[in-house]
């Protein structure tokens, strides 16, 4: 069958085979965004309409530039969570405020610029399981006074939680009804019902049409209507390690949050995003959002997940949740004034609910325990100290204990003998050499974890023999610094016992690594052999004739897997 190399023609921009699929998922996702945006927003310090803008802006930019096809992006739990913190600790000053979101936009830009998406994706699932979760905790803990008719302290999680007790004494009964009903609502909400209108939609408009019944409970008051103003971003020498850490902070766990969500989406829609592509757009629906003093968003997961099944596919279904929800700005602003914030409140405690890894946690003790302790403490970590401090010592901690694990692995198979020779050969060889030819056979890339342990063993065997070494590199495709020198202190301990070492299998990567560290110097250049029985030949010629190294083959010796 003839074949053709036809130029690969390039996908379009915008992808229209799927119109009528992208206009139901992206009405319907828009409808799901609503109540969300506004409570997240009153939930941020910067209002429930910041909370509209930033999934206006963010879902339409993200949308437009990101590598998701089906991704909606806006406010999300974790980032309000981490943004909340952020205003208080800025004191609500927009220019500082809006001043971290922007930074925080433009180093998710560069994220995928520098292509440190893959990257990204590597924190363990232990630990986004444990932020996660703790990020679901602080969100009902901030919500819980609230439903009494209390405002919670400022200050973050402790504060909120010792506040709860004064508020559940003292509680605002029009208050506490009205939030009430929304949980029931909201946590009742059939499933086929929820195909026409989302519970939290729901939730918002029955609670409403209470508290023009039940007088007296907080509601939100005047929101700003029209387009909203330009912020100019600014901050002072004394304050820009505070912006700086606060956009960091917020760029990363964006960056996550947003590709969590496009590893979902992937798996529904059977796709593939470009997670650089994805920080992108990210970045840029971020950037614009806080020059317009909108709080910050992420990819979506529940918004997303609509989407999808309601038949969104493409960049098209994220951008009419947009525009729908501008449309609502524009025109029903006024109306949302008599949200009471109980209602928000309570949509705000199912959202802390479904971020929380229930899942995981029911069957976590049937797990690895190591895994468990570490969701645990990333968790507390989440809860009582702040977000970065949890990730990064999640990811060291997992770092090390996926070292330690894979040390000792490699020690275990050093220590366990390996008793497959290649050939007939090869045992009469190690046979006839009575122990004085050692064979180290390395059963796979050498790690910095089981470095100093395989110097100090292979130490250890030298002194017990007398002979040659035989060094079998053919199973290492590579070898780090420490490596590296432990294989020098093998070689090196070996000439001051008068042993020589044979090498064989030595692939070119661990031999520039040797070479450019200068910790070959202690294995001669006519010691190297390409296979391993040429090795063994001459060190058996070796110990067994007293001559050179290199002579002919005579007899025995022993075999020790690194």
């Amino acid at each position: 069958m003839a074949t053709t190399d036809a130029p690969r023609q390039r996908a379009p921009f915008f992808d229209l085979s799927n119109m009528r699929g992208d206009i139901f998922g992206g009405l319907t996702a828009g409808v799901v965004a609503l109540p969300l945006a506004l409570a997240f927003g009153e939930a941020s310090g910067a209002g429930p309409i910041a909370g509209l803008w930033g999934a206006i802006f963010v879902g339409f930019f993200a949308a437009v530039f990101g590598g998701t096809g089906a991704q909606v992006s806006g406010p999300t739990g974790p980032m309000v969570v981490v943004f909340a913190g952020v205003f208080a600790s800025l004191s609500g000053n927009p220019a500082l405020v809006f001043a971290a979101v922007v930074l925080a936009g433009v180093i998710q830009i560069l994220f995928g610029v520098f292509k440190l998406g893959q990257y990204i994706r590597l924190v363990p699932y232990p630990v986004i399981s444990g932020f996660m979760s703790g990020i679901g905790c602080i969100i009902i803990a901030l919500q819980l006074s609230r439903l009494f008719g209390h405002e919670p302290d400022g200050g973050g999680t402790i504060p909120a939680l010792t506040a709860i007790p004064g508020a559940v004494m003292d509680p605002n009964w029009s208050a506490l009804t009205i939030g009430a009903a929304t949980l029931a609502i909201i946590f009742a909400w059939p499933k086929s019902w929820a195909k026409f209108v989302p519970g939290a939609l729901a939730a918002l408009v029955i609670g409403t049409l209470m508290s023009l019944v039940i007088k007296g409970a907080p509601i939100l008051g005047d929101i700003p209507t029209g387009f909203p103003s330009f912020i100019m971003p600014a901050f002072t020498q004394d304050t820009f390690l505070i912006v700086l850490e606060a956009a960091f902070i917020l760029a990363v766990l964006g960056a996550i949050d947003s590709l969590l969500t496009s590893l979902v989406a992937d798996n529904m829609t059977r796709t593939r995003h470009n997670s650089d592509r994805e920080l992108i757009g990210q970045g840029i629906g971020n950037t614009v959002a806080g020059l317009f003093g909108a709080i910050p968003g992420a990819g979506a997961t529940m918004r997303t997940v609509v989407n999808i099944r309601t038949g969104g596919q493409t960049k098209l279904s994220g951008m009419l949740h947009a525009v729908l929800l501008f449309a609502v700005v524009v025109s029903l602003a006024p109306l949302a004034s008599q949200i009471p914030h109980a209602v928000l409140a309570g949509i705000l405690v199912k959202v802390g609910y479904d971020i929380v890894d229930f899942a995981y946690l029911k069957r976590a003790h049937k797990g690895p325990r190591w895994d468990l302790a570490l969701m645990a403490l990333v968790l507390g970590l989440t809860v009582f100290v702040d977000l970065i401090t949890a990730v990064a010592v999640g990811v060291v901690l997992a770092a090390l204990a996926f070292v330690k694990k894979m040390a000792d692995d490699q020690l275990a198979h050093f220590r366990a003998g390996d008793p497959v020779l290649s050939g007939d050969e090869e045992r009469e060889l190690l046979a006839r050499a009575k122990n004085r030819v050692m064979l180290f056979d390395f059963g796979g890339p050498l790690s910095f974890g089981a470095a100093a342990d395989l110097g100090h063993h292979v130490r250890d065997r030298v002194k017990e023999h007398t002979g040659a070494i035989v060094l079998d590199f053919s199973r290492v495709p590579f070898l780090d610094v420490s490596a590296a020198r432990a294989v020098e202190t093998i070689a090196c301990d070996a000439k001051q016992a008068g042993k020589t070492v044979y090498v064989t299998g030595m692939c070119d990567n661990v031999r520039k690594v040797l070479a450019g560290l200068n910790a070959d110097h202690c294995l001669p250049a006519n010691t190297c052999y390409d296979t391993r029985i040429e090795a063994l030949r001459a060190a058996v010629a070796e110990v067994t004739s007293g001559g050179d190294a290199g002579g002919e083959p005579a007899a025995g010796g022993a075999v020790q897997p690194a």
